[in-house]
């Protein structure tokens, strides 16, 4: 696998496509693209194919989108009939069966965004950006058939900017991930790699996000609300109530001003929402339930919130 030998790519999401264009691009030898089935997008629910199929169509590969692929007969014999290297897997969203894993000589090798065994799970980013963690990486392993508990191969780290989000710090993950997959099918062909088992003592879970886990908790600190306000774009976001209603918090920094829990303070057009250990958190937009978002002034300005009033269930 100094280029010639075939692969097979498994992916899905925006985060996918720069390990395939890469993969492309330095001469891998792609013999089938699987990716899901289009899905219903947009307001008149037209089928639209994911961010890897349109990818492999434009770059001139076989794409094939079964629902199923456990038990999939057609997808076994196309696989065997390719014999491929390896199988690169990246956001696929299906669980590798035992016989695929089998499959190639060189094995399934997965890019995950983390630096394994922290953050296994759905959503390395949301949650290494929620729970403060201020580096993070990129990680090639072998899969096998536990939940991102595969040999290690290569990592990658990279910094958490104080003002990363989760879509900020997800396309520059990808950009490095894609160079991390090349540099790992090099090395595995050359002989340059001995994985590394995990150390299952120091793994941490990122489980798949629910709508929950976006409604704010004022008995945390500032900063730790923050961080799963960044974490947690575009969604869940960070929402609690007001009035009744929902808001969603979009934009905010740590407050200067001491606010009791869960209380607002309205000062000078200024907004803060107190949060606990006498910290705060000052508002600079928000999106009231069913409108647009606007400005912590004109929401001030148009909703007249007083000094005190609660937020949440407080």
């Amino acid at each position: 696998m100094a280029q010639p030998e075939t692969l097979v790519f498994c992916g899905t999401p925006r985060f996918a496509v720069p390990t395939l264009e890469g993969l492309h691009e330095a001469g891998f030898r792609l013999g089938l693209v699987l990716t899901q089935p289009d899905r219903p997008k947009g307001r008149g629910l037209g089928l639209v194919g994911s961010p890897v199929k349109e990818t492999a169509l434009r770059l001139g590969l076989a794409v094939f989108q079964p629902e199923k692929i456990r038990q999939n007969e057609e997808l076994r014999a196309r696989l065997e009939k390719i014999s491929p290297a390896a199988i690169v897997v990246v956001g696929y969203g299906r669980i590798i069966p035992g016989w695929m894993l089998q499959l190639p000589k060189y094995g399934n090798i997965n890019l995950h965004a983390s630096l394994l065994p922290k953050y296994r799970g759905a959503a390395p980013i949301q949650w290494a950006i929620a729970t403060g963690e201020t580096v993070t990486g990129v990680t090639t392993m072998r899969l096998d058939e536990g939940l991102d508990t595969g040999d290690i191969l290569l990592q990658k780290e990279l910094g958490i900017m104080d003002e990363d989000t989760a879509e900020t710090l997800s396309p520059r993950l990808a950009a490095i991930g894609a160079e991390l997959v090349v540099e790992t099918l090099r090395g595995l062909a050359r002989g340059a790699i001995r994985p590394q088992p995990q150390d299952p003592s120091r793994a941490t879970l990122a489980p798949i996000l629910k709508k929950e886990d976006g409604r704010v908790d004022f008995a945390r600190s500032a900063p730790e609300i923050l961080n799963r306000l960044r974490g947690f774009q575009p969604w869940p976001g960070a929402f609690t109530t007001f009035r009744g209603k929902i808001v969603n918090l979009t934009a905010a920094k740590k407050g200067s001003e001491a606010v009791p829990k869960a209380e607002l303070l309205v000062k000078n057009g200024r907004l803060f929402a107190g949060c606990s250990g006498g910290t705060s958190l000052e508002l600079f937009e928000i999106q009231p339930e069913g409108k647009k978002r606007i400005s912590a002034r004109e929401f001030v300005n148009g909703y007249r919130p007083q000094s005190g009033e609660k937020l949440g269930d407080a």
